[in-house]
């Protein structure tokens, strides 16, 4: 079972990303499966995923499920940004990545326009480089939002961000680069006319120091991500982006083409088509709050309860 094995299991693979950086994971008992690069060779699929908890639940979900379907599996989770998980699937030290439509397009072109879902999808099928492919993408996102508290949006009537130039002037609490970015301060103005705003840089990007501030009314309106507990803990409400200020981050299967199969594609796009941002806000709530539940009975729960597995 892969529970049982991931635990006895453990490999450090070394990739070249302009530094060296050190990747924990699994590898099989036998050297003899794994060459001198750390790539695994055969049919073996190394499951990754970026250094924070929601990327290794998401990890786990393919993981668990693509054993369970007959595939071999391993894993070599928190391994740091793109700038180190790219360059592992290229070399094969990893061969799936959970992946953020959005994010991954302007990896590789930052002046792309595309902003909803169905844009962002298409854009990536011609922008990946040969020799990676995506799957279908997940109605479940992860992405900055603008965010204000229940109470006020029934007070005032808020629904989408065009309804704050009803509470204006009011105070923004996001981190620093808010000011500047896009989506941020200049994006509000452009997409929905707000200029009468107050900016209080908080530097925890959606954490709990801007979350205490919006609960406590230092700011009115907060940027807080998508999939965040406190969404749900504190009673706070996501305001609708009817223009696509913010792009779309929906949950990705990226892989390097080589341990491509129908059979896998079958796994993979079950498991998108399951999984919803509630979803991710609940599988967070169980690992990063009072249950401390490990990522990979967070995971084996979720398929369960989704009836994924055989």
């Amino acid at each position: 079972m892969f529970a049982a094995n991931r635990r006895a299991r453990v490999a450090i693979a070394t990739v070249a990303a302009g530094t060296l950086v050190a990747l924990a994971g699994c590898s099989t008992s036998d050297p003899t499966d794994t060459s001198a690069d750390g790539s695994v060779t055969g049919d073996t699929i190394i499951v990754g995923s970026f250094a924070y908890p929601e990327s290794e639940i998401l990890g786990n979900i393919y993981a668990i499920a693509l054993e369970d379907a007959g595939f071999e599996v391993e894993t070599k989770f928190n391994l740091g940004p793109r700038q180190t998980t790219i360059p592992a699937l290229e070399d094969g030290s990893v061969s799936l990545m959970p992946e953020y439509n959005g994010n991954l397009l302007f990896f590789y072109d930052t002046e792309n326009a595309a902003r909803t879902t169905a844009e962002v999808d298409a854009a990536l099928e011609t922008t990946v480089p040969d020799g990676f492919q995506v799957l279908n993408s997940s109605p479940a996102e992860d992405k900055d939002a603008y965010v204000v508290t229940q109470e006020l949006a029934d007070e005032e009537g808020l629904v989408s961000i065009g309804d704050l130039a009803k509470i204006e002037p009011f105070s923004l609490g996001a981190s620093p680069q808010i000011a500047e970015l896009p989506y941020g301060i200049p994006g509000l103005e452009s997409a929905y006319g707000l200029t009468d705003i107050t900016f209080v840089p908080i530097e925890d990007f959606g954490g709990p120091d801007t979350v205490k501030a919006l609960v406590d009314d230092a700011v009115q309106v907060a940027d807080i991500f998508t999939t965040s507990p406190d969404l749900v803990a504190k009673n706070l409400l996501v305001l609708e982006d009817p223009e696509n200020l913010i792009a779309a981050q929906n949950i990705v299967p990226l892989l390097n083409s080589n341990i491509y199969s129908a059979e896998l594609a079958v796994v993979l796009d079950a498991i998108s088509a399951a999984l919803t941002t509630e979803d991710l806000i609940t599988l967070r709530d169980r690992v990063e709050g009072t249950e401390k539940a490990q990522a990979e009975t967070a995971a084996q729960d979720w398929l369960t309860e989704k009836g994924l597995l055989n």
